[in-house]
């Protein structure tokens, strides 16, 4: 006999035995306490079992106040056989159906709130999509309001945008069909840039003329190109008639409209920024705006697909020059030979913009191109991540990291790529991370913070990732605590905390020694400056900047900080500073030609990038680089003469 002991049995069988004899109890309708009544047909079930399974309907049954009898629970928009499917499910755990059904069985598990079926089910479709269908299921994806999906489809159409505009689904879309006229001095911005004057364009139509969406599709919709980088009516324009070619998009456009009578108001309004309607009230604020993929298919043609309003549809621009005897001539070439001209276009172009407009992004260099990745984008949180190639101006799309994330920084650390922290878009703090391998173009996680982080700053030393301040669960409080990750054991572990709380911060290496630059305590902006030194793990104050900021970038460039834009408090800043660690001081720098907070900046060669941000009108997807030798910063880039 043993002393204290036990007997100890598992029957292995139990479980799947069990599982079968309740869902044959549910199919003959023994102990059954519950009836759906699914589009005509009576299904009957066990309430504990559903309960267990669909929030949804433990929601119904915790509130049911029946004392006895069977419940009825009535759905009029479901599909029967994709209920049927999730009642198997509930009882056995085994999901079975046809790829015919998986959509009506997603349908039904995001009605009854079975998330894990309903993500399955995503990822089959997603799995199953291809060029001809991947509109119709992004429209399919949209109604269902699954921005994880969606997200995925988006950047599948990014990278196949071509292609997919050869699909019937999309030769239905609605069009907007847009000439733009041009001097020929002055030329388009890149089309990230274009598109946001466009949309913005859209909505002045809308909220300040009084159009409606369909009207504006209806006819050939001529603007101007001012010199002042405005996009506007063409009420100077005589109306003309001309025939684009059908092979241009598959469509042919025909009489332009007569130039819409509107006041000179609307030619003084900026459409550099996203406008508000008047009585927004009245207006849906769900309402979404957003460019999902864009390409110059020609020199004088555009195709972009674009949600305006909400609505799918796709752009199509069509660029020509005025006619040599347009009023808009005189005034247009005076404004070009003024100081905000167009730079010499033999030899100098803006630098291409990214194809999404970000804020609060993770930026980092690798292998001397810039890695751009996530961000907000409107209200949308992004998973999106684009590499620049500064010697061929061109952006192109890396693998998708697998969490949405903003408010975070990104560092390199032994040749990859780490994110940690940020926001989803949803939960104000993550605890998640995951790294970037260059060769396989895939993300994998990492292991999880000690404590979910917003805000943060995170900087590679010495071998190993640091993890610094970052706010608390509600967004208002600085933190104190860091963080480091060791690669080899895979394991976080902290280190010294700050002497100031802060989040919003910029955090950099330089010299052995770790810097945590500016930020906010609540939300007061601070020009305070702290020094890490990991061999006695103590964190040292320093001189502080001229102008306190918060959401600042920050980049090293020969043995110097330098720090960008940010907040301070009242407006997005412009201005940028230097600091020198043999002197221990800070000097003020030239400014970007754009107010930028929460931009990213990485050197990258012999030149400083700041990218995106927010100026405080609108989210931007535009590049400027910073000359050590000249102290000016400039969006355009040097191209090789003709």
């Amino acid at each position: 006999m043993v002393p204290n002991g036990f007997l100890n049995f598992e029957d292995e069988q139990f479980i799947e035995s069990s599982v079968a004899k309740l869902n044959a109890l549910r199919k003959s309708g023994q102990f059954c306490d519950v009836k759906l009544q699914v589009c005509g047909h009576e299904m009957q079930a066990h309430k504990a079992v559903l309960a267990c399974c669909s929030p949804f309907l433990f929601e119904i049954f915790n509130n049911d106040n029946e004392a006895h009898g069977i419940s009825h629970v009535k759905f009029d928009d479901l599909n029967p056989e994709a209920v049927e499917v999730l009642l198997n499910y509930a009882y056995t755990s085994q999901l079975k159906a046809e790829t015919e059904l998986v959509k009506d069985v997603y349908s039904a598990a995001k009605k009854l709130k079975i998330d894990r079926v309903r993500q399955v089910c995503g990822d089959y479709l997603l799995s199953k999509m291809d060029v001809q269908g991947c509109i119709s299921y992004r429209n399919f994806v949209n109604t269902m309001g699954d921005w994880r999906l969606l997200s995925k489809i988006d950047a599948y159409i990014q990278e196949n945008l071509l292609i997919i505009s050869e699909q019937e689904d999309f030769l239905k879309l609605s069009r907007l069909k847009l000439e733009i006229m041009l001097e020929e001095n002055v030329s388009l911005p890149s089309n990230g840039k274009l598109y946001t004057k466009v949309i913005n364009w859209v909505q002045r139509s809308l909220w300040e003329n009084g159009e409606s969406l369909e009207s504006l599709m209806d006819e050939v919709q001529t603007l101007y190109y001012s010199a002042e980088h405005k996009l506007l009516d063409g009420t100077l324009l005589d109306g003309t008639t001309e025939i684009f070619g059908v092979d241009e998009d598959h469509i042919q456009l025909v009489q332009k409209k007569s130039p819409r009578e509107n006041d000179h108001r609307h030619a003084s309004s900026s459409s550099s920024g996203p406008l508000s309607p008047p009585g927004a009230a009245a207006i849906n604020p769900k309402h979404e705006w957003k460019i999902i993929a864009s390409e110059k298919k020609s020199n004088k043609t555009y195709l972009c697909l674009a949600v305006l309003n909400s609505t799918l549809c796709v752009i199509f621009l069509h660029v020509r020059n005025t006619p040599l005897n347009s009023p808009l001539n005189t005034p247009c070439l005076k404004k070009s030979l003024s100081i905000e001209i167009q730079p010499d276009e033999s030899n100098e172009k803006i630098i291409s913009p990214m194809h999404y407009a970000r804020s609060g992004l993770g930026t980092a260099e690798l292998s001397g191109k810039l890695i751009a990745a996530g961000g907000y984008n409107r209200e949308e949180c992004l998973r999106t991540v684009e590499c620049y190639d500064p010697e061929y101006d061109s952006w192109t799309f890396l693998s998708p990291m697998k969490t949405p994330r903003a408010r975070f920084q990104m560092a390199v650390l032994m040749g990859q790529l780490y994110v940690v922290g940020g926001s989803n878009g949803h939960s104000d703090d993550l605890s998640c991370g995951e790294k970037y391998d260059i060769k396989s173009n895939t993300w994998t996680p990492v292991p999880e913070l000690r404590s979910n982080r917003c805000n943060a700053g995170v900087c590679a030393l010495n071998g190993k990732l640091y993890i610094i301040a970052g706010s608390d669960p509600y967004g208002q409080k600085g933190l104190k605590n860091s963080d480091v990750f060791d690669p080899v054991s895979k394991e976080w572990t902290s280190c010294a905390p700050l002497n100031i709380r802060r989040h919003q911060s910029a955090v950099c290496e330089l010299g052995n020694y770790m810097y945590i630059i500016g930020g906010a305590e609540s939300w007061n902006c601070l020009n305070s400056v702290e020094r890490y030194n990991p061999e006695n793990d103590t964190w040292t104050l320093v001189a502080p900047m001229n102008v306190a900021r918060r959401g600042a970038g920050v980049s090293v460039y020969d043995g110097k900080i330098f720090v960008v834009g940010g907040f301070d408090g009242s407006h997005a800043l412009s201005c940028v500073e230097s600091y020198d660690p043999a002197k221990n001081e800070w000097k003020m720098m030239g400014s970007m030609t754009s107010s930028r907070s929460n931009a990213g900046v990485v050197a990258v060669g012999n030149r400083i990038f700041a990218i995106g941000g927010f100026d405080g009108n609108e989210f931007l997807n535009t590049i400027e680089t910073y000359n050590p030798e000249t102290n000016e910063w400039s969006p355009y880039t040097k191209t090789s003469s003709s």
